[in-house]
């Protein structure tokens, strides 16, 4: 029986290889011509060196851009079939019969490959060193932002032990936001090389409002409604201390993550994260167990209530300045804050007189007010709203947002120990349940594939680990045979 041939010469059936090895310009136009090669189309696997050297081929694009490499048995079979231009035959005639370089190039192409090499090390170690610069100052953003909140939580509850006014204390402790934009100006002067006037910096600053700056009509849209917003968070999360322990105000207060995602996904429109609906879930079953864990009583289900709406509050801050002002560079965020300050001065100052001339936040004489409790606790306030959005210039937010989770257990500690609080097992459950729904919350909108393909690289990487090790022990005997077989040349 003959063997018939294509038209370059090529043979059929067995000799598929060999006219492919012999003519890289050939590929086989009909599919019985490749039976045998289709059945193999199931384990087909594109070598990296193939990659390389096709990097220009549309059939290795959608290699690697397929989250599995093929997608379909029909694109298996245009590929194999070169209509893509993509000819492994070719590819491996060019691997197998390129010509080896002289010495002489090789040796004169080292010392470049040696250099660069060296930059690459260079390259390696100045990122490194860069992420561990970072991380360790995330390491000290994280401490000072635990230790802020946690520290301004516990003061705040020894200052209503002597002066049980939380509006006022709110009040007093929102006056001291008029500090950013100096403070900003303070830091803008040391670090920055070209260096403004304090009215240049303000104009600049101001550009964050729009076109006009900063005109009435913008100081009643725009900023008057974050600084009621601010008020109330504050308010409410201060008068919860005084109803409940602050170790269920800390770690209900971190189910704000939870009700910003929802809105988020409700008014901006944000993507849609499974993982942060489970997380969202997650928080409101902590917030029911937590409110069963003192038996429904009036106390502990009015803090709780006084929690969840101060969590509600910033959570309509932060999807407010998002919808409304967008993203702000550090200049302007203190910029805001400072003016959330004059606010607070101008017309809430009016609130705490009235409190107080109603009885309702009264006190016998400004002698008994405890002025280094309400300074303390303004002091750490601040220092964790400055921490809290300026820190992202020298670690990551991830690392910031740890902080405010990791002040629950510095609170238990302290509440064990000067209260009489009870770590029974539904409580412990319910700030377990919401401690695992905010960092599930902190994971990036990207995780999943992240995921994928740290899974995909060991994977590969376990392959060819044991590919190399299974060579290694086939080449070993040969190579001794080798070395043991005598020669008679002489």
């Amino acid at each position: 029986m003959g063997i018939r041939e294509f038209p370059g010469g090529a043979p059929r059936g067995k000799g598929i290889a060999i006219g492919m090895r012999r003519s890289p310009d050939v590929s086989p136009r009909r599919l019985s011509d490749i039976s045998p090669q289709l059945r193999q189309l199931k384990y087909l696997v594109v070598d990296e060196a193939i990659k390389e050297d096709l990097k220009w081929s549309r059939s290795v694009e959608d290699l690697t851009s397929g989250p599995v490499g093929l997608t379909s048995i029909e694109e298996r079979i245009l590929r194999i079939t070169g209509y893509y231009g993509y000819q492994p035959w070719a590819a491996s005639y060019k691997r197998e019969e390129r010509p080896r370089e002289p010495p002489g190039l090789a040796e004169a192409q080292a010392p470049g490959g040696a250099e660069a090499s060296g930059r690459t090390s260079r390259r390696r170690c100045t990122c490194s060193r860069a992420q561990l610069h970072k991380t360790f100052w995330g390491v000290a953003v994280v401490l000072c932002v635990c230790a802020s909140w946690a520290g301004s939580t516990q003061l705040a509850k020894l200052t209503f032990a002597k002066f049980d006014a939380p509006f006022t204390l709110t009040w007093f402790a929102t006056n001291w936001n008029f500090l950013f934009f100096p403070l900003y100006y303070a830091g803008h002067v040391c670090k920055s090389t070209e260096k403004q006037s304090v009215k240049q910096r303000y104009r600049e600053c101001c550009r964050f409002f729009g076109d006009n700056g900063l005109t009435l009509k913008v100081f009643f849209t725009k900023a008057a409604p974050f600084g009621v917003l601010w008020t109330l968070t504050n308010y409410l999360y201060l008068h919860a201390i005084k109803k409940i322990n602050t170790t269920d105000v800390s770690v209900l207060f971190c189910c704000n993550k939870a009700f910003v995602f929802l809105l988020s996904w409700i008014v901006l429109r944000d993507r849609f994260m499974g993982v942060r609906i489970v997380a969202a879930i997650l928080a409101i079953a902590g917030i029911v167990m937590m409110t069963y864990a003192d038996g429904f009583h009036s106390h502990s289900v009015i803090g709780i209530a006084l929690v969840v709406g101060s969590a509600s509050m910033s959570a309509l801050y932060k999807v407010l300045f998002k919808l409304l002002l967008g993203s702000a560079k550090f200049g302007e965020a203190a910029l805001f804050l400072s003016i959330l300050g004059v606010f607070n001065i101008i017309f809430i100052t009016c609130i705490p007189v009235l409190l107080y001339f109603t009885k309702v936040e009264y006190w016998s004489s400004f002698d008994d007010i405890p002025w280094g409790n309400l300074c303390g606790f303004s002091v750490l306030l601040l220092t964790f709203n400055i921490v809290l959005n300026f820190g992202i210039a020298v670690t990551y937010p991830t690392l910031m947002s740890l902080g405010i989770v990791l002040s629950v257990p510095v609170n238990a500690v302290v509440d064990h120990y000067t209260s009489q609080i009870v770590f029974n097992g539904v409580r412990v459950i319910a700030i377990i349940i919401i401690g695992l729904g905010f960092l599930l919350l902190l994971l990036p909108e990207e995780w999943d594939v992240w995921l994928i393909k740290l899974l995909t690289h060991l994977k590969v990487r376990k392959k060819e680990e044991t590919v190399e090790g299974g060579a290694d022990l086939g080449s070993g005997p040969q190579n001794r045979s080798r070395r043991a077989r005598p020669s008679f040349a002489r």
